[in-house]
């Protein structure tokens, strides 16, 4: 353990975390506005493929952080904690484009008030997360450790608050909604927006580890 401490620790895989949380949160940005025009198609193609572009830089960051992985001898945080993160904070991203591809496969005809609402959750999870990513680096300091925890907490309620609004927005949907295709449709919606906070509370999960273990 002494001899690895004497060690140079490879930053690099910092540098591509932050990459990919740039990434989620331009697929993020892109998915709020899409669901914000979502009656112009001329830019809900766009915004999608702004989409598309986000979710494959994501993949291919998340490929070579893989690939220095069996490259580098010591790495600077756990290697189960690296590949862990970074395939979770790709799950983010995988799930940003599947929300969008879902609502032009469904032909959703109207965005709801729910769907804005998770749309708006999941944008401030993403933008938190990239955040809280940032701060790995450094979580030797005590107070950017500090930071790093209030921020994963910030992500947690954000998580809650996306699952009452889950919640209410099924009730809503099964007491009020007659045509049974479009409560399919919405439900699959509601539930891959969600599942957004989800995934972005697994990886501010993830990050407490590493920070509780580094700090």
């Amino acid at each position: 353990m002494f001899f690895a401490k004497l060690l140079p620790h490879d930053s690099q895989f910092f540098q591509m975390f932050n990459q990919h949380g740039d990434c989620i949160v331009a697929a993020a940005n892109a998915l709020s506005n899409l669901v914000g025009n979502y009656d112009d198609p001329v830019l809900r193609e766009q915004y999608g493929r702004e989409i598309d572009d986000a979710e494959h830089a994501a993949d291919h960051i998340t490929h070579e952080v893989n690939k220095a992985l069996h490259k580098t001898f010591i790495t600077p945080i756990d290697r189960e904690q690296i590949h862990s993160l970074i395939n979770t904070m790709d799950d983010v991203a995988d799930l940003i484009q599947d929300s969008a591809e879902t609502m032009v496969l469904f032909d959703v005809r109207k965005v709801t008030p729910e769907i804005e609402r998770l749309t708006e959750l999941a944008l401030r999870c993403c933008q938190r997360l990239r955040h809280a990513v940032t701060l790995i680096e450094d979580v030797a300091n005590a107070k950017t450790a500090e930071a790093a925890l209030k921020t994963c907490e910030e992500i947690d309620k954000l998580e809650s608050d996306a699952d009452r609004v889950l919640r209410a927005a099924m009730g809503k949907l099964f007491r009020n909604e007659p045509d049974v295709r479009e409560v399919i449709k919405l439900k699959a919606i509601f539930e891959l927006l969600e599942t957004i906070t989800d995934r972005c509370e697994d990886v501010a999960n993830l990050i407490e580890g590493i920070v509780l273990e580094n700090s």
